[in-house]
């Protein structure tokens, strides 16, 4: 299975494209010739990328400046989604925290589960649809390796993205000949923002530098891991180990093990 090709009324959707792996993604993307919908909260970060690429690869770029975590900005998107010719859709925006649960801010938790959980499901929920009407289209949901094990300190994290990669790979069988097709990224390491909105200083030094993957690594697979159909793109040998310890090393035995990492992160 192939892509979309891309046209002039088709759209490719990126959430979370002010930094990272989203901005990864939409050059990657604007590269194969598709035009864009851009979101996220940082108007001016995103009307800069929109910008940089249309000039650079002659597409057009839109520009959705929003929190997605919030459900009434969230409901505008979707019912544009739903009204729009959505080629590809790249579930990318999401946020980690680190800490006890029972000592951590409530709002700043639940704000994370709409992002990364039910911000994912709502966005999939619009533009699904019109994909299968027209037999062609394809999903990329950023799930994460840590939603394949038990997240002490790291909990709420953990759960969302364990939602999501389930939500990807169950999603991936259920369209199988609909002509549109869901892939998983899950990603370790990847050098970008994330341990400065997770609020975590340590975790950089916690991890060796070779075992980092740049967000433009993680694009490009993730890129050509939806072209190629593929279910599931773990980028980078390190997070590869991470899925398979995750998957087969006992529970008992990993959460305490992941505990004790965890707690010297912030």
């Amino acid at each position: 299975m192939s892509l979309p090709t891309p046209s002039p009324t088709m759209r490719a959707v990126v959430t979370g494209a002010s930094s990272g792996i989203g901005v990864a993604l939409a050059e990657a993307l604007a590269q194969h010739g598709y035009s864009l919908i851009l979101v996220a909260r940082r108007q001016d970060r995103l009307r800069a990328l929109a910008e940089r690429l249309a000039a650079r690869h002659g597409i057009e770029a839109e520009v959705r400046a929003m929190d997605l975590s919030d459900r009434g900005a969230r409901a505008k998107l979707c019912a544009e989604l739903a009204d729009r010719n959505i080629a590809v859709l790249c579930n990318n925006a999401g946020f980690a925290t680190y800490g006890e649960l029972a000592t951590a801010n409530p709002d700043r938790e639940r704000q994370q589960v709409e992002l990364n959980s039910v911000a994912v499901h709502d966005l999939t929920l619009a533009a699904l649809p019109g994909m299968v009407r027209r037999g062609t289209g394809a999903i990329l949901i950023t799930g994460s390796t840590a939603g394949n094990q038990p997240g002490p300190h790291n909990a709420t994290y953990a759960a969302s993205k364990a939602f999501a990669n389930t939500l990807a790979e169950s999603l991936h069988v259920e369209l199988s000949g609909t002509g549109v097709q869901c892939t998983l990224l899950a990603p370790g390491p990847v050098r970008t923002e994330y341990a400065e909105a997770a609020e975590a200083p340590n975790l950089d030094r916690m991890v060796p530098g070779p075992l980092w993957v740049s967000a433009e690594q993680a694009a490009a697979d993730a890129i050509a891991g939806m072209a190629a159909g593929r279910r599931r793109v773990v980028p980078g040998l390190f997070a590869k180990v991470q899925t398979v310890g995750g998957q087969y090393t006992p529970r008992g035995l990993v959460g305490p093990i992941l505990r004790a990492i965890y707690r010297k992160v912030v």
